[in-house]
């Protein structure tokens, strides 16, 4: 019964991907994909599936300065969209589903931020990407997980305000600390995914797959990180970062410390290898399919309107815009 399952759900797949192709053709629109989509939705066009872009946050914000098509489907999550609408001003941006917002960004508000400042005057603010626009207009800076260490080491002052994800602000101050008396001010805020990779959860699978190294994103809690490390060699690092240490490693197995679905782009980039993964999927990451993303494109006008696209369109306040461009560019400038 399963297989058959399995066959229809990928002949559905297949259709898909043929009309959402003819779609993005009608509608002069380009798709952008994030690492932790569902495997069909980070298959791209050149390879029969429907993305543009595959790649990281960082990756996808660069990529969104580069956009020439009038409209901008983004497979992602909620500030994802709103970051390619900020450096993309006069191009439509479509999120397929309205409800794929972030814990973590959903951690902090602009009152917050104001509230930061006033208790720590004169303190440097480094929102992370992962933050609503409202946030980071009210930013110094934003920062992604590739670049964030760069960002802080950047700064002239001993003392920066860090927000929002406590986990990473703690892994960046332990590397920090070994370098220079820097010192983060870190918001209580976590990412509902990468903090069930618990300590005893990292311990179990590590003893269990000793030859094994360990892939560990920033936002995973440091003592599971110092767990993980302690037991395997490995990484800590960014999206990008563990995708490149295993190019580059001699290991043939790994631990995979990480939304889920990330291992299925390692897999495809490394089939030789083999991903040891702990499947914690990000509940919002999932809101987007191939039947939202096709619905999304629908909802534009073929006159370059988008009368119809209310539920799927990215709007942001003018000013908000303006404010948190600044920021953005700023960190555009350390990729």
């Amino acid at each position: 019964m399963s297989s058959t399952l399995d066959i229809d759900r990928a002949l559905e797949i297949q259709q898909l991907y043929e009309e959402i192709r003819e779609l993005k053709r009608q509608k002069n629109a380009v798709i952008l994909a994030h690492y932790y989509m569902s495997p069909e939705l980070q298959v791209t066009h050149a390879e029969g599936g429907i993305a543009d872009f595959v790649g990281d946050s960082l990756g996808l914000s660069l990529e969104a300065t580069k956009v020439t098509h009038p409209n901008i489907i983004f497979c992602g999550v909620r500030f994802m969209a709103e970051t390619a609408k900020i450096v993309n001003p006069e191009k439509q941006v479509f999120l397929p589903d309205s409800e794929a917002g972030c814990s973590l960004a959903a951690s902090i508000t602009p009152a917050d931020v104001r509230a930061l400042r006033q208790r720590y005057p004169g303190r440097p603010v480094i929102s992370y990407v992962n933050t609503y626009a409202d946030v980071k207009a009210e930013s110094d800076i934003c920062c992604t997980s590739r670049n964030a260490l760069r960002i802080v080491e950047s700064y002239d002052q001993e003392e920066l305000i860090f927000l929002p994800d406590v986990y990473m602000g703690a892994n960046l101050q332990r590397q920090i600390s070994e370098q220079s008396s820097k010192k983060l001010i870190l918001w209580n805020g976590r990412c509902e995914v990468h903090e069930q990779f618990a300590e005893s959860l990292l311990t179990k699978v590590c003893a269990e797959n000793p030859e094994a190294e360990v892939l560990l994103h920033w936002e995973v809690p440091q003592p599971s990180v110092e767990a993980g490390l302690a037991h395997n060699r490995g990484v800590l690092g960014s999206t990008n970062d563990i995708i490149r240490h295993v190019g580059e490693s001699s290991a043939h197995s790994f631990i995979l410390a990480s939304e889920c679905d990330l291992g299925a782009t390692l897999k495809t980039m490394y089939p030789a290898k083999s991903f040891i993964t702990p499947c914690i999927k990000c509940p919002y990451m999932k809101k987007i399919t191939l039947e939202n993303t096709k619905a999304a494109l629908l909802s534009i006008g073929n006159d370059g309107s988008s009368a119809s696209s209310a539920n799927y369109e990215i709007t942001l306040d003018a000013d908000i815009m303006t404010r948190a461009l600044l920021p953005i560019q700023r960190m555009l400038s350390f990729a």
